[in-house]
C-alpha cells in the first residue's frame, strides 16, 4: 500500500546502527544532470543571506512527519511572499526510520516486492524522480530554499546540491563527480547521494540523502531511482575497499562517521549558497503540536 503524509512528529534520538535497517538509497531527480563549474573561491565579499537550520541529524524522523514539516514551511514562505515580507531559507537536517519513497509519477515496476506486502513503508509524494529509500545512516538535508534569493533556474540549483556532496565526499579524500544525463553523485558506478526536489512558486523542497553508514540492503529490494545496472553505495563501504587511509578513518565508527559528514554538509552547503547559517532549536514537541 502507498501512504500519503500524516501528522504527528515523533522520533528516536539515536546514533543508528547498520543493523536497524535495511535501505535503500535515494530517488532520482526532477532534472537531467549539466555540467555547472563551482569554484572554492568565487566567494563573494556580499554579506550573506541567513538560512535558519533545523538540525536533527541525529534524531530518527518518521518520513510523514518530516514532509508533512516541509509543506508547512513551504506554506509560511508563500504567505511572507504575498505579504512582500522578506523570505529567507530554511534548512532541516535528520535521518528517518526506514521507508520508500517514490516520485509524483513514480513506476512501481521499479518496486522488487508486492505492495500489499512492503518491507516498510512506502510514500507517493511529490517531487521528482523514481523509488528510493532512506534509513539510519542516512544523512538527509531538506533545504527550503527561496529560488528568489540565488537562482531562479532549476538546473543551477540542482548543480548545486550535487556541488555540495561532492564537497563533503572530499573530505574523506573520496573523489565523486556527476554522471552525464543523472541527478546524483557518484563514485565509479555507485551512487552515494541522491537528490530529489519539488519546486512550487520559486521555492524549492524536499532535497539530498548521503549514504554514510547506510545498511544498502534495502536498495536490493527495488531499482533505486529506476537506474538499471548501475549500484549504491556508502562512505562507511568505500572507506572499508581504500588502501590508502589516513589515520582518522582507518578504523571508522560509524558515529564518527556521521559527525564528520554532518559537519562538512553543514559547512559545504553554507559555502556554495552563500549562506549565514542560524541554528535554531525546536522542542520535537512543539513540531508535534504544528502538525496535528
Amino acid at each position: 500500500m502507498i501512504l500519503a503524509a500524516t501528522s504527528g512528529f515523533c522520533s528516536v534520538p539515536t546514533c543508528p546502527s547498520l543493523d536497524q535497517s535495511k535501505k535503500l538509497n535515494r530517488g532520482k531527480i526532477f532534472c537531467e544532470s549539466k555540467q555547472v563549474l563551482y569554484s572554492k573561491t568565487s566567494i563573494t565579499h556580499e554579506r550573506r543571506k541567513t538560512c535558519e537550520c533545523f538540525d536533527l541529524y541525529k534524531e530518527l524522523v518518521p518520513y510523514n512527519e518530516a514532509w508533512s514539516w516541509q509543506k508547512n514551511v513551504v506554506k509560511e514562505k508563500k504567505a511572507l511572499i504575498e505579504r512582500n515580507e522578506d523570505c529567507p531559507d530554511t534548512l532541516i537536517v535528520l535521518q528517518h526510520s526506514p521507508v520508500y519513497t517514490m516520485g509524483t509519477g513514480g513506476s512501481e515496476e521499479y518496486l522488487n516486492f508486492d505492495l500489499k506486502d512492503p518491507p516498510f513503508q512506502v510514500y507517493r509524494t511529490e517531487r521528482g524522480g523514481e523509488v528510493t529509500y532512506h534509513g539510519p545512516g542516512q544523512l538527509v538535508m531538506y533545504p527550503i530554499i527561496n529560488l528568489r534569493n540565488h537562482k531562479m533556474d532549476l538546473h543551477w540549483y540542482l548543480r548545486a546540491l550535487e556541488e555540495v556532496a561532492i564537497r563533503v565526499l572530499s573530505t574523506f579524500s573520496i573523489k565523486a563527480s556527476r554522471v552525464e544525463g543523472l541527478t546524483g553523485v557518484w563514485v565509479g558506478d555507485q551512487k552515494l547521494a541522491a537528490i530529489g526536489i519539488r519546486v512550487s512558486q520559486w521555492i524549492a523542497y524536499h532535497g539530498l540523502a548521503l549514504n554514510v553508514t547506510t545498511d544498502l540492503t534495502p536498495f536490493r529490494w527495488i531499482v533505486p531511482c529506476g537506474i538499471q545496472n548501475r549500484h549504491v553505495g556508502s562512505i562507511k563501504g568505500l572507506l572499508g575497499e581504500s588502501q590508502s587511509l589516513t589515520a582518522e578513518f582507518r578504523h571508522p565508527d560509524d558515529c564518527k562517521l556521521i559527525d564528520i559528514a554532518h559537519n562538512s554538509l553543514i559547512k559545504e552547503f553554507s559555502e556554495v549558497f552563500q549562506l549565514e547559517i542560524h541554528n535554531k532549536a525546536i522542542p520535537l514537541s512543539e513540531h508535534l503540536e504544528k502538525n496535528i
